[in-house]
């Protein structure tokens, strides 16, 4: 992760409208979010936001707490410190002839990408990575000229045993028919 980067894991309950409420946050406070990417997490009903700020215009202490209290946030977790895994997904559609194709092949091997469709007049690459690999590729691809660019944003999990949003499990209670609640 660069410096001056802030990389911010939120959980949050998986229904219309949570995004808006999180990101309505930052844009409140007229903080700039450098990437922001959601999915589904390994908790049903419970998505994760991994969200990139840049610390120099974002008071990141105060957007993480102001985060906590937003009512559909199950957990924000700052990952910065810790030893993360970040990775960034990109298509990348770039011109390519006859005469261009065999050069343009050896540079996605080289960064272990992938091509995914092939047409006439162009090629598109799959590449995942750092966001420093994928700035890469697309610097030394940029000379044969891109046509179409699509980046995921960061996603990012420490490393080794600990999650940073592990959130307990409680066991559901179950009641059999004729059982008051407890």
């Amino acid at each position: 992760m660069e410096v001056g980067k802030h990389t911010l894991i939120v959980l949050v309950v998986d229904e219309p409208g949570v995004l808006n409420r999180v990101a309505s946050l930052f844009r409140r406070r007229g903080f700039n979010i450098e990437s922001i990417a959601v999915g589904h997490s390994e908790v049903p009903h419970l998505s994760r936001v991994t969200i990139v700020v840049d610390e120099a215009n974002t008071a990141v202490e105060q957007v993480r707490k102001q985060l906590a209290k937003v009512i559909d946030v199950v957990k924000v977790s700052d990952i910065t410190g810790d030893e993360i895994v970040t990775r960034e997904l990109a298509l990348v559609k770039v011109r390519a002839t006859s005469a261009t194709r065999s050069e343009i092949i050896q540079i996605v091997d080289v960064f272990r990408a992938n091509i995914v469709d092939v047409a006439p007049d162009s090629l598109t690459i799959e590449v995942t990575g750092d966001e420093d690999k994928v700035d890469s590729l697309l610097n030394l691809l940029r000379g044969f000229g891109i046509k179409e660019v699509a980046r995921t944003g960061c996603i990012a999990m420490t490393r080794g045993n600990l999650g940073a949003l592990q959130v307990e499990q409680k066991p559901s209670k179950t009641r059999t028919k004729g059982q008051k609640p407890s």
